[in-house]
């Protein structure tokens, strides 16, 4: 996400900025006050004088946050369960998921002073319980410090040795707030707008598109929302981007935001996509999840294996302005808030063991380089490659990782990198680099202990390559953004997409293949064609007149003049997506009984019907004999025959075909 910097002073009126301690800082003249604690049979209550917290004994729910003129920021017309709560989907091997509001069974006061006071909320796992409870010990924390306009929510949960087996598909925490007050959400600096209510997607006033998350709004409360599509998935981000996002009320101008400062407890690594704030008005912070990955998402725990694991903590910022004042402004406060958690990281204040502070972690730096002898003899510099740290295994195998933390960063200009405050453990190094395909593993495993500094040195990435490139197709960078995004059905549209650069999150895009394509299937000229404009962006099934579906097969035309017919090209195919999908390879044969290369069935992450651009990568390397390429023109022909499902398909990253090492691209073209 890019940050608009604005400086404080341009804030002075809207906000007094105090000096307390670590926190969130934007208060009120109540902002001294001492951190008081109200404990009562049904209810706890956190008190700083400028926010009040008020969660349920022992369950940990929370049920009335109130500030700034408004006695509870939580939607009062549902149930006291149904406002704030940690939840989870789990399941036993083979069986179906099962939704769980997190209910705490044990009540504690961990820290109570006038700076600080943090709560736990406890629900233990025992025997007795199998089956009814996922195998897993909860410890839910609450804080509150002086002088802070927001308070902190982090859990601690543990599997202990020899309990059972079990998976989770999700966790998170998620608020739900007034929608007579919290209309405008903001997601992004150009996701940002007023939002129908939660009542727009009612019987009477909505229609279900083709699956229960996209509405059509036909009777819409604001008639400018009439004929938009609503779906929360449209405002789904990558968790590289999910720093903050929220919401804003007008009547008072109220901001309610939840700011993530770190990634480390979240899975699949720095591009994986989640949801953050929608229609409800609701805001998650997600910290596992299948979307946009499917199962390979899910930890799944065998063998009595035991597992702990710090989720958070993440902070939820309120912030208020003077009425007459641009409530816009809220945002851009919370904007600067995010920066001021990011830079506190790792916090000093949270009372469990199980988080690591500053002091216990360490840090790891080096320089990526890259050396691609096609590309250049010299060594080259990653610009701005992916390095992170994650679990030890196989090359690439973070963006599947999803049971221990990982710790990203971005190399400079020059290649450098630098990942600090790492927790104390075992990694590999992983890294990526756009514009060149393929994943970089550290072969020797790094271990983190407390202060210390791993100094890498330079390392070399040398990216899949056998020989010239002949031709290639898009920019290897793990999206479809480049290719051909069409425009939606106007039927189907949500305004805030349109001339949007994220133009691929507008709905039904999938049905446009058929349209463009009616009879025949998409043909790609090397040379001649346009990937911006005649490449879609996604491979589809074709639906047909009485609306089944076909699958489909593209064909990549081009010219060789010359052909070494005794030895093998490389063909590179790297994927953006895969949804129960293959991927067959035919040359100049688009009849051939056996395709030289098949995928088999391939991919869960739904991206096609989800609006994103990407789920996870696949590199697939297919030798092409000579034998098989003529002297003159040359058809490659690429089948998605999968076709039960509109969502079923491929989106592609790159594709390019390399000539044998010894040959002259000159000689072939």
């Amino acid at each position: 996400m890019d940050i608009i910097k604005h400086p404080r002073t341009a804030l002075k009126s809207l906000f007094s900025p105090k000096k307390v301690p670590e926190g969130g800082d934007k208060g009120s003249n109540m902002s001294n006050v001492g951190v008081r604690l109200h404990i009562q049979d049904r209810y706890v209550t956190m008190d700083n004088g400028i926010v009040q917290v008020t969660l349920s004994n022992p369950g940990g729910i929370v049920t009335g946050i109130r500030y700034n003129r408004i006695d509870n920021l939580l939607e009062v017309l549902n149930k006291e369960t149904n406002r704030g709560y940690w939840d989870l989907v789990w399941s036993a091997p083979g069986s179906k998921g099962i939704f769980d509001v997190i209910y705490g069974t044990s009540f504690r006061v961990v820290v109570e002073n006038e700076d600080q006071v943090e709560l736990s909320f406890t629900r233990m796992w025992d025997p007795s319980l199998e089956g009814k409870s996922v195998p897993m010990n909860i410890d839910k924390r609450f804080i509150l410090l002086r002088g802070s306009s927001g308070f902190y929510s982090y859990a601690i949960y543990e599997h202990l040795k020899d309990w059972p087996d079990f998976d989770i598909g999700e966790t998170r925490i998620t608020f739900k707030l007034r929608k007579d007050k919290f209309r405008y959400m903001a997601v992004a600096d150009n996701r940002k707008r007023c939002m129908p209510l939660p009542d727009d997607r009612g019987q009477g006033r909505c229609q279900i598109l083709a699956y229960a998350e996209a509405v059509l709004l036909v009777n819409p409360t604001n008639p400018e929302h009439k004929g938009e599509v609503d779906d929360k998935y449209q405002y789904s981000s990558e968790n590289k981007d999910i720093k903050v996002h929220g919401w804003i009320s007008n009547s008072p101008p109220v901001g309610f935001w939840q700011i993530t400062p770190s990634d480390e407890f979240r899975s699949g690594g720095p591009l994986k996509q989640s949801l953050t704030s929608h229609v409800g008005p609701t805001t998650l912070a997600m910290f596992l999840s299948s979307h946009y990955a499917g199962q390979d998402l899910d930890p799944k725990f065998r063998g009595g294996e035991p597992w702990k694991k710090v989720f958070g903590p993440i902070f939820i910022y309120l912030n208020s302005a003077s009425d007459g004042d641009d409530p816009l402004w809220l945002w851009e406060d919370a904007k600067i808030q995010m920066m001021n958690e990011v830079q506190k990281w790792p916090y000093s204040f949270p009372a469990s063991e199980d988080f690591q502070k500053s002091d216990q972690r360490g840090n790891v730096g080096g320089r990526l380089l890259v050396l691609d002898r096609y590309t250049s003899k010299d060594y080259m510099p990653a610009n701005g490659a992916y390095v992170g740290l994650a679990a030890p295994g196989d090359v690439g195998s973070w963006q599947r990782e999803c049971k221990d933390y990982q710790f990203w960063t971005r190399a400079d200009e020059g290649g450098y990198f630098s990942i600090n405050n790492i927790r104390t453990g075992d990694y590999n190094l992983y890294a990526w680099v756009p514009g060149f395909i393929g994943d970089y593993r550290y072969d020797v495993s790094i271990t983190i202990s407390s202060g210390s500094h791993v100094e890498m040195g330079d390392l070399v990435y040398e990216p899949p390559r056998d020989g010239p490139t002949l031709w290639e197709i898009g920019i290897p960078d793990r999206s479809a953004a480049e290719f051909y995004v069409p425009d939606p059905n106007p039927e189907y549209i949500n305004k805030l997409f349109v001339n949007h650069p994220d133009r691929f999150r507008q709905y039904g895009l999938w049905g446009r293949y058929a349209e463009l394509y009616p009879d025949t299937d998409l043909v790609y000229t090397v040379g001649v064609s346009d990937y911006s404009k005649d490449w879609f962006f996604a491979q589809v099934p074709r639906k047909k007149d009485d609306n089944t579906h076909q699958g489909t097969t593209w064909q990549i035309k081009f010219i060789l003049n010359g052909v070494d017919r005794r030895s093998t090209y490389k063909l590179r195919v790297a994927l953006a997506s895969a949804t129960l999908a293959e991927l067959q390879v035919r040359i100049n044969d688009p009849n051939a009984k056996r395709p030289l290369f098949t995928s088999g069935l391939i991919g869960r992450d739904n991206s096609i019907a989800r609006h994103g651009i990407h789920g996870l990568y696949w590199l697939y390397n297919v030798n092409v004999p000579g034998a098989q390429l003529v002297e003159g023109e040359n058809t490659i022909f690429l089948t998605q025959p999968r076709s039960t499902s509109p969502f079923q398909g491929l989106m592609y990253d790159y594709i390019r075909l390399e000539g044998p090492p010894s040959f002259n691209v000159k000689d072939e073209l």
